[in-house]
């Protein structure tokens, strides 16, 4: 695969309040242990950093508002807009900091960088650790997200005229991805994420599948509480490659967020990177181009790896089997498991195992009976 990551040492220069969860570093972090075993780069094989720009205005308007940008900038530099609350900046989950605006635009400026590659076809596979802010609205900020990357990177590839496959395997469900095309058909949302019964945003139930001409077209699995890999793994299974298959995109738009990690401290799934292994082929077979972007992990040493095992999949630098617990004992940084980039398997048992099995199967079928007859499936 031809493969680029979008990082620059501008984009390490930015970060969020120190008290904040959510931390920049871990695109850096995930370049630093990629490049301890030698998997970052290889240009022979066209496998290559590339810089991000930042987003431009004119961008920035393919989802959000010009008054919103505008306070959003202002409150960056200091100057604090009374409309910003109603905005939702100001909280604990949206702060606000110096750095607020210029990250954010080169951070969505380096989804729109990703996207044009494919566009170009000068890669198969790109990824942007620092993007996946899908809890931005066109005018609302929202769960550490000030500008929606992924719906500019959806709506300039749509608008280029390319059927676009969005899947969003965060923890947190894509409210403000949702939200951008729930009465459209022109990008197919999916979201892959715990329940809003227990986690923030409240929502992401498996019967909101969007309205109008976009009925059909907004498809959300949530798993309980304790979900492990291979229940998780069985969901992706019967559910996306169907989907995939008879929406016949021409890309497929990855946020995976390593908040579904049970390691992570702001979320309750059980899983292990180990599904990340079990996944992505899936989704490389079909031969179509992937930007991929990060999203959520509060665990930044586990997300780190995470990343790192999943850019190592993309790439075929190694078979799933080749990184179960190898790379020579690679010491890397994690002070809870170095063997390599494979998490220790963690599994539910007994009860916790019917309760979530019953629970999944339960969303399946409904998303099987509602969604699946619109698409003659």
């Amino acid at each position: 695969m031809r493969a680029a990551f979008i990082h620059s040492r501008e984009i390490e220069k930015y970060h969020y309040p120190a008290d904040c969860p959510f931390k920049t570093e871990r695109a850096a972090l995930t370049k630093n242990i990629l490049s301890s075993i030698n998997r970052y780069q290889d240009r022979a094989q066209g496998i290559v950093e590339y810089a991000p720009r930042p987003a431009t205005r004119d961008e920035l308007a393919l989802y959000h508002t010009s008054e919103y940008l505008e306070v959003l900038q202002q409150a960056s530099a200091g100057n604090l807009a009374p409309e910003a609350l109603f905005m939702g900046l100001g909280t604990q989950d949206t702060p606000i900091f110096t750095d607020l605006y210029p990250y954010s635009v080169l951070a969505g400026g380096a989804s729109l960088t990703g996207a044009q590659l494919l566009l170009d076809q000068k890669f198969d596979i790109v990824f942007n650790p620092s993007g996946g802010f899908h809890h931005a609205f066109k005018g609302k900020a929202g769960g550490f997200c000030y500008i929606n990357d992924v719906v500019l990177a959806a709506r300039f590839l749509a608008n280029a005229g390319k059927r676009v496959f969005c899947l969003d395997l965060d923890a947190h469900h894509g409210d403000g991805t949702q939200a951008a095309f729930y009465d459209q058909n022109s990008v197919f949302t999916v979201s892959f994420h715990e329940s809003g019964k227990t986690l923030f945003p409240w929502g992401g139930f498996e019967f909101e599948i969007g309205e109008g001409e976009g009925r059909g077209y907004n498809v959300n699995m949530p798993f309980p509480a304790g979900t492990d890999d291979d229940v998780y793994a069985r969901a992706f299974n019967e559910l996306v490659p169907p989907l995939l298959d008879v929406y016949k995109a021409d890309i497929i738009l990855l946020e995976i967020g390593m908040d579904i990690l049970a390691v992570d401290p702001l979320t309750h799934l059980g899983c292990t990177n180990n599904v990340l292994a079990a996944i992505l082929p899936l989704l490389t077979r079909t031969g179509m181009p992937l930007l991929v972007m990060g999203g959520g992990g509060y665990h930044p040493q586990a997300t780190a790896r995470a990343w790192s095992l999943a850019w190592c999949i993309l790439c075929g630098f190694e078979s799933s089997e080749d990184l179960s617990l190898g790379m020579g004992g690679v010491f890397l940084g994690s002070s809870e498991w170095e063997a390599g980039l494979r998490d220790m398997h963690s599994y539910a048992t007994g009860k916790d195992l019917q309760r979530i099995n019953t629970d999944v199967d339960e969303k399946i079928e409904y998303i099987k009976r509602t969604v699946f007859p619109i698409h003659n499936i």
